[in-house]
């Protein structure tokens, strides 16, 4: 099976604040078909802003670079959205691409970038990486951002090893894994407006390396680390969720919960019971349909009711999660609780009388 896999994990607190608008896929490999080289697409709504990334993986070879763009080209321009109510993607407010872009470094021979990155000199090639040289020729490339590559060339390697290829057709090392973004243009200071207000969406890298130890592949792979800075434009979620006080795994759990006006409720919307540390919208320990669970509605506070006789007695916290089915995503999230002790009843014997429940 070849393909190419995109996943985002969130901590559970940004939930409610997290829309996934659209996935979109390009395949690019043989006649358009094949999965096996293209772009995937996450677009997202997070705090109220737009948001895209991307994974790609590009066509190899250092003879093959106008292809390269002009794959980088076609993704970028099949990301529309028409018919849905997201803008085009270049007005998304944050774009994260990256992947096996294979772009190589060019001119130098083998010996020379062998012996550069023996003796860490990296900046010697930079001026010969293919995507470089694009962004200084291509406008639209260009405004994506890089940090700097102050790390190996993470290709290519003999499998097992941390040595660069051995087999006769010897590959040049090169960056071919990479991690770019693109912000919102801002508007520019004039004459007339020397100082521009603070951005309200900002991002900065903290790091950007590849990790060497790892040896399954012929590539090694590379993270790069963000700080993401933006004034929220949704203060507060849509749903909120007030699991009862005090709950014991005895009885059913009530669950009071509030929405907002703007609200797009769904017969299929549904709230899902978690212990924390959840990984899945599905890996709830039970759950129930609210139209169907209902037992009051007053005042835009509704209350429904958990069945939780198969859950076994623990001390683990959980929490709740309201699912729309219309948004496609969590619309609510309860902070953690924890179930109530029970008090027990304990006998105890006194002297040779029968022994009595204590009060």
């Amino acid at each position: 099976m070849q393909g190419i896999l995109l996943l985002v994990f969130a901590k559970y607190q940004h939930l409610p604040y997290l829309q996934i608008l659209s996935t979109k896929s390009t395949p690019t490999g043989l006649f358009g078909y094949w999965g096996n080289k293209g772009g995937v697409n996450i677009c997202l709504k997070l705090y109220g802003y737009y948001v895209s990334i991307i994974n790609c993986h590009l066509p190899p070879h250092i003879s093959n670079n106008y292809q390269r763009l002009e794959h980088f080209d076609r993704i970028l321009e099949m990301q529309n959205f028409q018919g849905q109510d997201i803008p085009n993607i270049l007005d998304h407010d944050l774009i994260i691409w990256f992947g096996d872009m294979n772009f190589r470094i060019e001119d130098f021979g083998l010996h020379f970038v062998r012996e550069s990155i023996k003796n860490r000199c990296y900046s010697d090639l930079w001026e010969k990486d293919q995507l470089s040289i694009a962004k200084k020729h291509d406008p639209l490339l260009r405004e994506f951002q890089e940090g700097r590559l102050f790390f190996p060339p993470t290709y290519k390697f003999d499998r097992n090893s941390s040595n660069y290829d051995t087999s006769e057709k010897k590959r040049k090392p090169a960056w071919t894994d990479r991690i770019l973004w693109r912000l919102k243009r801002q508007p520019q200071a004039g004459p007339h407006t020397p100082r521009l207000p603070a951005p309200d969406f900002s991002l900065s890298q903290r790091s950007y390396g590849s990790y060497m130890t790892y040896t399954i592949s012929d590539h090694k792979p590379v993270a790069g680390t963000f700080d993401l800075e933006l004034k929220p434009l949704l203060s507060a979620p849509l749903i909120v969720l007030m699991p009862e006080d005090l709950w014991t795994l005895e009885n059913d759990l009530m669950v009071s919960y509030s929405s907002t006006s703007d609200f797009p409720r769904s017969p299929w919307d549904w709230i899902g019971l978690y212990k924390v540390g959840l990984r899945d919208i599905h890996d709830y320990v039970s759950y129930i349909w609210v139209g169907d669970n209902q037992v009051s509605f007053s005042d835009n506070l509704n209350q429904v009711y958990i069945d939780i006789s198969n859950i076994p007695a623990t001390e683990e916290e959980f929490l709740l999660c309201y699912y729309s089915n219309n948004l496609h995503s969590v619309a609510g999230i309860s902070r953690p609780f924890q179930p109530s002790s029970q008090r027990r009843c304990l006998w105890e014997p006194v002297s040779a009388r029968p022994a009595v429940p204590c009060p």
